[in-house]
């Protein structure tokens, strides 16, 4: 067995992922290849040698339509030799896009692949559809599925989590994002957007902002109507539902809100995975290598309970424990799923989006996996630490997981 090295990641700021935000006014495209380009002028490898460009987008359509995997790589001006592909896991896109790139080069498919992701929330459409079902009437009747929303509402009314728990939550994440973006923790891998002429659009996280357990507490809840909505097509409400498929429950405790949810952003990241030999040949000092992927699912109406399932078969195929992991990114999609991984796993908060998360700095769906990786190595390699661990949940009820250790 051959082992998949992380030579470097290179990644965006997070841009507010609504019209109006820094980024939102830059082709998708144009946003991935620019990061394309800035880890070839790091790295220094040649293009052509590049065995596929893998591309995380959960939302593939309109202008992330098209396959923007290769339309990305042609905007970057790499040769036409050099393939693409786009890949959807839903949020965990952009981790399966490396975990595809590492296998590849394990199984000596490849010597050099690019894996990336770009999502950019504010050149989407309003949905017209509440549920991730894909409108299929007998898979509802197989699983009634939910707005996500809902079921981190499920989630947290399952586990006991109040109100006052989630939202201390978020607003440490805040706390913690705030100490990361002052301290410069994200400078390693993280570049600046520019635009015609080298305008600087944005160089830094453009959503964080200060909290208090008081201001978020003056919040309403964001699915609490929703959860009460016959929509067109459906013969009841959601939290209905969700109390048929867990008929323990007398009722849903709508917990979440803007303030301890994740924030819609729009990013892009890219990473250069290659077989240790090559790298060691050619004189790269990677940052670390794969040690162990999966991929888990879970019951899919309560929808994002898998990232502590993920994680642990992971860390079984590494022959490791979660002792032994230093650092964990948990992807914050909500505040609840972080707490569920942390009571499935025993994994103690400390160890866990130690600068925070997305809950603070927004989540770029397909984007979002690489610049995880990001955030995990620039942290272990501060902290002179070992090994980590990212893991996400996603639409349908799964989960990605990576280990990676600094080399």
């Amino acid at each position: 067995m051959r082992d998949a090295t992380i030579v470097d990641v290179v990644r965006t700021p997070r841009g507010k992922g609504k019209p109006g935000g820094a980024l939102s006014g830059v082709h998708p495209q144009e946003l991935l290849a620019g990061v394309l380009v800035e880890l070839q002028k790091r790295v220094g490898f040649n293009p052509a040698d590049v065995a596929d460009v893998l591309t995380g987008c959960a939302n593939a359509v309109g202008d992330h339509g098209d396959n923007v995997a290769r339309l990305s790589a042609l905007a970057a001006g790499w040769p036409a030799t050099v393939p693409g592909l786009t890949m959807n896991r839903a949020c965990g896109s952009g981790q399966q896009a490396l975990n595809t790139a590492a296998t590849m080069v394990v199984s000596r498919q490849a010597d050099l692949v690019v894996a990336s992701g770009v999502e950019m929330m504010s050149r989407y459409p309003a949905a017209t559809r509440p549920t991730l079902d894909g409108g299929n009437e007998h898979l509802r009747e197989l699983y009634p599925l939910i707005p996500q929303g809902i079921s981190a509402d499920l989630i947290a009314s399952l586990g006991g989590f109040s109100r006052a728990d989630v939202d201390a939550y978020a607003v440490e994440s805040q706390r913690r994002a705030a100490e990361a973006i002052r301290e410069e923790r994200f400078a390693g891998s993280m570049v600046p957007v520019t635009g015609p002429g080298g305008t600087v659009l944005l160089d830094r996280e453009e959503l964080p902002r200060a909290t208090t357990l008081d201001a978020l507490a003056a919040l309403k809840p964001s699915f609490e109507q929703l959860g009460t909505v016959v929509f067109d097509g459906y013969d009841r409400d959601f939290d209905t539902m969700a109390r048929e498929t867990y008929p323990q429950l007398d009722g849903i405790a709508h917990v979440h809100h803007a303030g301890n949810s994740s924030g819609l952003a729009d990013g892009a990241a890219a990473v250069l995975v290659a077989h240790a030999e090559v790298a060691r040949e050619r004189g790269w000092r990677a940052r670390a290598r794969v040690v162990a992927t999966a991929t888990a699912g879970a019951e899919p109406v309560i929808m994002l309970t898998a990232p502590g399932p993920a994680a642990e078969l992971c860390v079984r195929r590494a022959g490791m424990s979660m002792k032994d992991i230093d650092l964990f990114e948990v992807n914050e999609a909500f505040a609840a799923v972080v707490l569920r991984f942390a009571a499935d796993t025993g994994v103690g908060l400390d160890r866990v989006n130690v600068n925070g998360g997305a809950i603070a700095l927004g989540h770029p769906i397909g984007a979002s996996g690489p610049i995880l990786l990001a955030t995990l190595l620039d942290e272990l390699e501060r902290r002179d630490l070992t090994t980590g661990l990212v893991t996400m949940c996603t639409g349908g009820g799964m989960a990605t997981a990576t280990i990676v250790e600094r080399v």
